[in-house]
């Protein structure tokens, strides 16, 4: 079987919730921002083709006034061409530093025949009047207009005479689309840079907001592990946060009185019963010291021995049920778990070769957590005491004891008959055991509180070769450093 993972080297990383905050906010203000802008790009567009329809409609007026009441003798064209020229300097939309040609602007005059008669701009007039009649345009109504050799379009307008002629002023929309464009140069401009700030404003204050609840997280991990005294911290705010912490302080005051309260009924409930229990023990005691005959010794022993059960279990017991209620009393301090199994090896050792078992140990060297030394000691107590009572004779336990990642791991196979199917389901819970078993169904339970009351974990199985493996976790001391990384 592979070696068990830690719970801590499989998690995945925290992702900052500063940054989904700030990036949903910061898209949903640049789409809002975004179709604002086409809005607003759409409505200055209006208006400014509004502009230019309403000064071509003017000017042509002006022009056909003066068409119409324009003697058509050798000046008329060089009259007309005149006033059709000075209009050119009311463009709307022409940039302050424009020269005064531009082909920007043309005036056209067709015949009752259909031919031009009178042309002044740029470019060549039959090309005009081809896009003309290639348009429809109606008298009031300006229209887009392209024109072969102009890449932009003209916003042309026409009046018709009684004559059955006709005169076009066209405009070009190339100022219009500078316009257009420099606005959104601009808005695209001002729209990355509030974009950005909008983010570096939510993200700052997002992430100066979450790391308050992050460090009520970090003391609330701590709370319980350590000291169920420390309390989450709090600010002067009265907002969401500085409330959330005070409710878990409250809630924190209310568990310590609990788990405070639980101790001393455990405690009160195990020197009551443990007192007369040794009372009792003391008694058989004297009354095996004083009897010289072997019958009636031999019921005495056999009440010692089932007053230190008793003992036993009354301890494992309330350990297992403060363990459950996460309110185990720990002692922390520094130990080497692989001399410590060495130690334990050895004292199982000779009771475990009576039956024919034989013991191994493989570590990789020390191996180093910060634990409870008592409670560990009896912890692993448990798991070999299960072995010497539930294995055949002549069998083999190896224990293993190695560090990986951040964690240790503590495994123990036998080639024994292996757990029931039955029991192996609700293995760790209280009153679970075997048919053969004499024991209390706590052995294993208890093994379970103290991983967890460690930080760390219990597993078991059935090998498929045979027999049975148990496998402990707990977190490595935390400046440990495992022999496979030294030297890196």
């Amino acid at each position: 079987m592979g070696w068990v993972m830690s719970s801590k080297t499989a998690k995945t990383p925290i992702r900052s919730a500063a940054w989904r905050i700030s990036l949903w906010a910061t898209l949903a203000f640049a789409v809002g921002t975004l179709l604002a802008f086409m809005l607003l790009n759409r409505f200055v567009a209006n208006d400014i083709q509004r502009r230019t329809d309403t000064w071509i409609t003017g000017e042509l007026g002006t022009l056909g006034d003066v068409a119409e009441h324009t003697p058509k003798d050798a000046l008329y064209n060089l009259f007309v061409g005149e006033v059709a020229e000075l209009a050119e300097h009311e463009v709307p939309n022409r940039p302050e530093d424009a020269s005064g040609s531009s082909d920007s602007v043309f005036f056209l005059q067709e015949g009752a025949d259909g031919k031009l008669s009178l042309w002044v701009g740029s470019g060549s007039g039959d090309a005009a009047l081809r896009a003309i009649h290639s348009s429809k345009i109606l008298p009031g109504h300006p229209t887009d207009v392209q024109v072969q050799g102009f890449e932009v379009p003209f916003r042309v307008a026409s009046v018709g005479f009684k004559d059955g002629s006709r005169i076009y002023l066209g405009l070009s929309v190339r100022d219009e689309l500078r316009v257009l464009k420099n606005l959104r140069f601009r808005f695209i401009l001002i729209w990355l840079l509030l974009v950005l700030l909008g983010f570096a404003v939510v993200f700052i204050t997002t992430r100066r907001m979450l790391s308050h609840v992050r460090k009520i997280t970090e003391s609330a991990s701590r709370i319980g592990h350590s000291d169920l005294t420390e309390r989450v911290p709090t600010t002067e705010r009265n907002d969401e946060v500085s409330q959330l912490a005070l409710t878990l302080n409250g809630m924190l005051d209310r568990i310590e009185n609990s788990v405070h309260q639980l101790h001393t009924i455990t405690g009160s409930l195990a020197h009551d019963l443990q007192s007369p229990l040794t009372a009792i023990r003391g008694k058989l005691e004297m009354s095996l010291s004083e009897t010289t005959d072997g019958e009636h010794a031999e019921p005495i022993v056999s009440a010692i021995e089932e007053l230190d059960r008793l003992t036993d279990f009354l301890n494992m017991s309330l350990d297992v049920a403060e363990a459950k209620a996460d309110a185990l009393r720990l002692t922390r301090t520094e130990i080497d778990l692989t001399e410590l199994m060495r130690t334990m090896t050895d004292l199982y050792e000779p009771s475990m070769s009576e039956k024919g078992i034989k013991v191994q140990l493989r570590d990789d060297g020390p191996v180093r957590v910060e634990a409870d030394a008592s409670l560990i000691h009896r912890m692993v107590a448990n798991l070999l005491d299960n072995e010497l009572k539930h294995l055949p004779d002549h069998s083999t336990v190896t224990v293993s004891l190695r560090a990986r990642d951040d964690t240790a791991v503590m495994r123990l196979e036998d080639n024994g008959p292996g757990f029931d199917d039955e029991v192996l389901r609700h293995l760790f819970e209280r009153r679970v055991k075997g048919r053969a078993s004499r024991g209390h169904g706590l052995g294993m339970a208890f093994v379970d509180a103290v991983a967890r009351a460690h930080g760390g974990s219990v597993t078991a199985g059935n090998r498929n070769s045979g027999g049975a493996w148990i496998a402990v976790t707990l977190p490595l001391e935390p400046a440990y450093e495992p022999a496979s990384l030294r030297g890196l």
